[in-house]
């Protein structure tokens, strides 16, 4: 078995447990040597492929880490062979994804070390130009057979340490020494690059004047945020002195790069302790405290938890509210700065079409939303370089995608920026509450049909969201353990058990859940395939069963991915209304027939 064998492989990014101890949860700072070599290879291998991609001597790439343990050492690696191989690198340390790959557009690219939200033990490696993403699944496919045929070449592994070890140390210590300088430049550029994305200007005077309505109104309702940073590479970002730029009062635990204190991944069961901490605030006498967040260990993901008025508690966000809520600031902002800012300067855009980009298991609420709001919706399959690439393809078709992102896990990714990103989530419902003069809260409310009052809160606002009922992707229920490594063939059987108890069901299932009818749906990269007839077409991408009602309106739907970082196969199901039993009972009987499939 090769070494590359113990590491997933996808567009997402590489991962695996790099601990010494192979113990997913050990903390240690120690890898191994065959992992020091993976390290080594992985780099070499993006680096000569930035020198076939760009045909240029020198490029310039960004080096950066989470906050994990096992961090360092990679690093070590991989500046080892980018210096052995003549790049130019700047050394960020710890760095946020985001931040990294705004910097990274002005460079040649980066490589970026993280395991995303994955446990303590794991690690992993980003590629991406200077694009502000990952590299898109066919980038991805030729540097990941170049590792294949290399990782296990002894010869080639013994050439490259010669290399290494046959440089001049002052290569090395001069990327080391100038890394408070390279993380000071990143920090710059993240900074003017998010003034970008929330105000969707490059222009420094239209964002001054946006941002002024978020400082008029802050002015007279002070505004409070505080963060679970833990132990993220969000501590080191811009983070404080952001929100503190625009008067916005921020408050923050666990705010050392490397205190990991709980589990990573921004759900639920991880939100209590901010929660807790609003609690906290507001009994001290902080009451302008209304929204917190949490990022992940790279800091690229960060879902919400806000205040509740009418509750008077802090309540936690699920995944699929958080990005419904971003989806509605957004897209009423497009409609908002279409009708004021762009008629004002002249600059009208004759074939406005707003559209979102999404993953095939976000919540149908999304289209509700869109729709509503006289927009498209386009789905891509599972994988932040999926939906971004979808985005950019329907740009290119004319539409104006400004926001994007896998409502699944809350992730929003808002144009230009092709990384998701807690902040623009958060600034995202700042707009939403700040600009209020035919603002963009009072444009849904038009679209909708729904009576606006001026004194609105964000507690008014979640009220009239669309209600639906979907499983959480970080639940139990949701992870599936599939013998079957074909995925093809386990949709096909998965197929052949479907139809049989549809048709054994049917009148049950009228009844039951008033489900009349089904379509087959499939997403492979950026192509979603509708009304198919053969499960097994979708391979290793997503497949949704798609339920509909006697009118043939969308009712349920249950859908099923194998996890390219994880080796674990997801089932989800989404429920339009509030009907955690009919939600329940699906995704049981999806679970159901994919054991039966599985044992095929």
């Amino acid at each position: 078995m090769g070494l590359d064998s113990t590491m997933i492989l996808s567009a997402s990014g590489w991962r695996k447990v790099f601990a010494i101890s192979q113990i997913e949860q050990d903390a240690t700072p120690d890898i191994s040597n065959d992992d020091y070599n993976i390290a080594m290879v992985a780099a070499d291998c993006f680096v000569e492929y930035l020198y076939t991609k760009l045909d240029i001597e020198n490029p310039v790439i960004a080096v950066g880490m989470d906050a994990r343990p096992t961090g360092p050492k990679i690093a070590e690696a991989v500046i080892n062979i980018l210096t052995a191989k003549k790049a130019v690198i700047q050394f960020l340390g710890v760095t946020a994804a985001p931040e990294i790959m705004a910097y990274a557009r002005k460079l040649d690219g980066f490589i970026y070390i993280s395991a995303s939200h994955n446990p303590i033990g794991h690690n992993g490696i980003k590629f991406g130009t200077n694009d502000g993403g990952v590299l898109n699944a066919a980038e991805n496919a030729i540097v990941t057979a170049d590792f294949r045929k290399k990782i296990n070449d002894d010869e080639y592994i013994a050439a490259i340490k010669y290399l290494i070890d046959n440089q001049k140390n002052s290569e090395i210590k001069h990327v080391w020494d100038d890394e408070a300088t390279a993380k000071h430049n990143a920090v710059k550029a993240y900074y003017d690059f998010m003034n970008v994305t929330i105000t969707d200007s490059k222009d420094e005077e239209e964002q001054k004047q946006i941002f002024s309505f978020i400082h008029k109104a802050i002015a007279s309702t002070p505004v409070g945020i505080v963060c679970d940073f833990n132990g993220s590479a969000r501590t080191v970002s811009i983070d404080k002195g952001y929100f503190k730029a625009h008067n916005i009062n921020f408050y923050s635990i666990n705010d050392k790069p490397g205190q990991i204190v709980h589990e990573i991944i921004p759900e639920a069961e991880n939100l209590v302790h901010v929660a807790a901490q609003m609690e906290k605030l507001h009994k001290e006498g902080h009451k302008e405290v209304v929204l917190g967040y949490m990022p992940d260990c790279d800091g690229d993901r960060g879902n919400i938890v806000y205040w509740d008025e009418k509750l008077k508690q802090a309540v936690i966000l699920k995944a699929q509210e958080v990005f419904s809520l971003s989806v509605l600031a957004e897209v009423t902002y497009q409609i908002w700065k279409h009708n004021h800012t762009e008629k004002d300067s002249g600059k009208i855009t004759k074939d406005f079409k707003p559209a979102v980009c999404v993953n095939c298991p976000t919540s149908m609420r999304i289209e509700e939303i869109v729709h509503t709001l006289g927009g498209q919706v386009f789905r891509a399959e599972v994988g932040e370089a999926n939906v971004v690439n979808c985005a950019r393809e329907h740009r290119d078709m004319g539409y104006d995608v400004r926001i994007l992102g896998e409502g699944s896990n809350g992730g929003t990714i808002t144009y230009p920026s092709a990384v998701r990103d807690p902040l623009n989530t958060i600034f995202a419902i700042i707009k939403l509450l700040s600009i209020r003069e035919d603002g963009l809260y009072e444009i849904w409310c038009k679209k909708a049909g729904i009576e606006y009052k001026k004194d609105f809160t964000l507690s008014d606002i979640l009220e009239t969201l669309p209600k639906y009922t979907t499983t959480g992707v970080s639940e139990p229920r949701a992870v599936l353990h599939i013998n079957t490594t074909d995925h093809t063939v386990l949709k096909g059987n998965f197929q052949k058990v479907f139809i049989k108890q549809w048709n054994e069901k049917q009148s049950e299932l009228v009844k039951k859940f008033n489900i009349c009818s089904w379509e087959g749906i499939i997403t492979n990269g950026t192509k979603e395939t509708r009304e198919v007839k053969d499960f097994s077409l979708s391979g290793k991408g997503g497949l949704k069963v798609l339920f509909k009602d006697a009118k043939d309106e969308p009712v349920a739907y249950i859908w099923m991915r194998g996890s390219g970082t994880e080796p674990v196969f997801r089932i989800m199901c989404d429920v339009k209304g509030q009907k955690p039993q009919v939600e329940k009972d699906l995704l049981a009987w999806e679970t159901e027939m994919l054991q039966l499939a599985d044992k095929m």
